[in-house]
């Protein structure tokens, strides 16, 4: 017993170092993540552009690929470059002055002891949550490129509509969880409430394209049913992350060391 114990404290050690590798680099090298994302994107949006369903030989027909297409690919970038201005590395930042969370008996810290703490910083579980919101941005912007082909200014009305919703979709869910991978790496306190927004934005936007597509009668049954799949697992997605996720982000010390400036009192 002692055996495994200390087998699985010398893996949990293992990991924590590796989380820190990873967050350091993470600081350090996001211009190499911005390449692979616009290599990844731009490919993507010229193979989807290149076999439109619709005819793209003018600008007037190919307008609303072209625009979709770019606001997909700019909005990470944008959501980035928002939330690293509006909240500077290193900069201080004192803790809220009200909490959501509730559960577990918590001291106040001053933003100098928080950081002196040893659960201070998104390192150890905390840098999973950063890779589940960055690998959210690729996956979903993926599936929106495999998914959807591309509809341009003479497609028929209802789809340019799941075009456009879906597009639409794909860069606010891209956006938002870019500003909350910002706020989780630069250990700002509004993080966790960012978050839980992100989730339910992405929940009400993909409610919001089943309750505007669902009732159109020129929608083909043979697009309705996998519309209706990809939403409902984009959905039930979320909702296992948030079942997941949201637990640690309430009880995590390291997260309400990091995040609330507070540590737990037993």
């Amino acid at each position: 017993m002692k055996l495994l114990k200390d087998l699985f404290f010398r893996y949990a050690a293992y990991l924590s170092a590796k989380s820190i590798v990873l967050v350091a680099w993470l600081r350090s090298n996001m211009r190499i993540v911005a390449g692979l994302w616009l290599a990844f994107a731009a490919l993507a949006a010229i193979l989807r552009f290149s076999s439109a369903a619709t005819p793209t030989g003018t600008f007037a027909e190919a307008w609303p690929i072209v625009l979709a297409y770019s606001l997909i690919i700019a909005a990470p970038l944008c959501g980035y470059l928002v939330a690293s201005h509006a909240f500077p590395e290193g900069e201080e930042r004192e803790r809220l002055d009200f909490n959501l969370a509730f559960v577990g008996r918590w001291r106040a810290l001053a933003p100098a002891q928080a950081r002196a703490n040893p659960f201070y910083g998104p390192t150890g579980l905390m840098a999973s949550v950063l890779m589940g919101m960055m690998l959210t941005v690729f996956f979903r912007a993926g599936e929106f490129f495999l998914s959807i082909p591309a509809i341009g200014a003479t497609g028929p009305a209802w789809a340019q509509a799941l075009f456009g919703l879906m597009a639409f979709d794909a860069a606010m869910v891209g956006f938002f969880y870019m500003v909350a991978f910002v706020m989780a790496i630069r250990a700002v306190p509004l993080f966790p409430r960012m978050l839980v927004f992100a989730w339910l934005l992405d929940v009400s936007l993909q409610l919001f394209v089943a309750s505007r597509l669902g009732p159109m009668a020129s929608l083909p049954g043979t697009v309705s049913e996998p519309l209706h799949a990809l939403i409902s697992g984009n959905i039930t997605k979320v909702l296992i992350g948030a079942t997941i996720w949201l637990p640690y982000l309430i009880l995590s010390e390291r997260v309400n060391v990091t995040y609330r400036r507070r540590s737990y009192c037993g």
